[in-house]
């Protein structure tokens, strides 16, 4: 079965290449192309798409606006085609919020051949879309804080828990995976440094989302940081981010280095990185996303004798990279990603207690 397809955007010259692009693919059909949500709407009900491409800004309907209704009325799984500016990326934030798989961009120049120049990473977005889960959507969800998940455990030992690192990677879902991870993490918690892949540009709109919504303090990195509790850095969209030394201290660095498993900021790099740094004092958390990037690099943590946790099947968007770190034996402990924050923290406590205890 050919995943259908349904291409949603006010530009005639992007709903034709995209059109080309999606109808070149043998696995993929586009049953229609619509120029707003009104025509979308009544398309979606004769077409039943697998998969909508949505532009944010439009006509008669606000991209967000239709989306936020979509996922209340009709969830399914949305692609958006984001415009790569400051004001783009933050709306394309606030549209993964409200439930869209992932987005791809469009360039700012010669759009056509630009356009063209993305089909490998355009349809691979579609194809996990296809496989993605989604779910009802209510406005107080998206956006909103974690409750329900009671009191977390707290790192008895100070002294031990600034040495302690929580490494995360994430891909497809990620955005919002990381979200409801680190509004769990307290102002105290251990530093944390973040591989999701998103390109240049909306990194540092996503950590300062995160920022404004969490108790930690969270910025895109710009290398050379000192690595402290309650802090997270997030790998900026050009670089791959690593765990370094400098004397006693964990700090950040930055490498522009080739894309690993094809991604810059790559997940095996970073996880690579705290392996050699930081070995039994890491955590790593693998969440949400398509492909492999990861599990190699989470293999070498688990030999250096980290501790490692992955998302369930069930709670992720794409369960590929959990998927694959499981697959090779470098996961410890698998949960769904509500219960994660909790369970990193309650091995964190017990094994400052430990500590304490020696």
């Amino acid at each position: 079965m050919k995943i259908k397809v349904l291409i949603v955007d006010d530009s005639a010259l992007i709903r034709s290449v995209m059109t080309e692009i999606i109808g070149k693919q043998p696995d993929m059909e586009v049953v229609g192309a619509a120029p707003d949500p009104i025509v979308a709407r009544e398309l979606i009900k004769k077409t039943n798409p697998d998969v909508l491409t949505l532009d944010v800004e439009m006509p008669k309907m606000d991209g967000l606006d239709f989306l936020e209704k979509l996922m209340r009325l009709r969830p399914m799984p949305v692609v958006m085609v984001s415009s790569l500016t400051e004001l783009g990326s933050e709306i394309t934030l606030r549209a993964l919020e409200l439930g869209a798989v992932d987005f791809v961009t469009k360039p700012k120049l010669s759009i056509a051949s630009g356009m063209r120049e993305y089909t490998e990473l355009i349809t691979d977005k579609i194809r996990a879309a296809a496989k993605a889960r989604v779910r009802a959507r209510t406005i107080a969800q998206a956006g909103s804080a974690a409750a329900g998940h009671g009191v977390l455990p707290q790192i008895r030992n100070p002294l031990t828990s600034s040495e302690k690192l929580i490494i995360i990677g994430a891909s497809t879902g990620g955005t919002e995976a990381i979200r409801e991870f680190l509004m769990q993490m307290p102002s105290d918690c251990p530093g944390i440094l973040i591989t999701q892949h998103m390109p240049e540009g909306f990194t540092r709109s996503f950590a300062q989302r995160l920022n404004s919504l969490c108790k930690i303090s969270v910025s895109e990195a710009a290398g050379g940081e000192r690595v402290l509790p309650g802090h997270a850095f997030i790998a900026p969209g050009h670089s791959h981010l690593l765990l370094a030394r400098s004397g006693a201290n964990y700090i950040t660095q930055l490498d522009q280095g080739p894309p690993v498993n094809r991604h810059r900021p790559s997940v095996d790099v970073l996880f690579g990185s705290a392996a050699k740094c930081a070995g039994k004092n890491a955590v790593g958390v693998i969440l949400t996303g398509m492909g492999k990037d990861g599990a190699a690099g989470m293999l070498e943590m688990k030999a250096a004798g980290a501790q490692n946790f992955a998302q369930d099947e069930a709670s992720c968007v794409v369960f590929g990279m959990p998927r694959e770190a499981i697959a090779v034996g470098a996961v410890h402990e698998v949960g769904a990603l509500n219960a994660l924050p909790g369970m990193v923290l309650e091995h964190l406590a017990a094994n400052s207690s430990r500590a304490l205890r020696v």
